[in-house]
């Protein structure tokens, strides 16, 4: 059996972070961009998501700064994390085209590509 995919919103963290290191408040506004305004995470959901993705080494802290007497922490994908991301988003574009195939046979469903 297969092991189910990731959820969007871990799947959006990694997404962000494929582009670079990136503090809390950058990979919100990445996975809102990125998602079309469709996913807008709380900031318990972010840190919860960058948690569990740190105890699977899929993300690491990549440095810590103090900013206006807080902690600012800023993630990276691990290398795990970059294979997990490549495969999910293959997994997820192979489904994604068996979708569109089906529905551009099926014309009595009145839907056209």
């Amino acid at each position: 059996m297969s092991r189910p995919g990731l959820q969007e919103p871990s799947f959006l963290v990694l997404t962000a972070l494929a582009q670079g290191p990136m503090h809390g408040y950058a990979i919100l506004k990445d996975v809102e961009a990125t998602s079309g305004g469709a996913v807008r995470l709380g900031v318990g959901t972010l840190y919860g998501a960058l948690e569990r993705l740190a105890e699977r080494h899929l993300v690491e802290v990549a440095a810590e700064e103090v900013v206006d007497s807080r902690l600012r922490r800023t993630y990276r994908l691990t290398p795990d994390g970059a294979a997990l991301l490549a495969a999910e988003a293959q997994r997820r574009h192979e489904q994604s085209a068996a979708a569109m195939s089906r529905l551009a046979r099926s014309p009595r469903l009145g839907w056209e590509s």
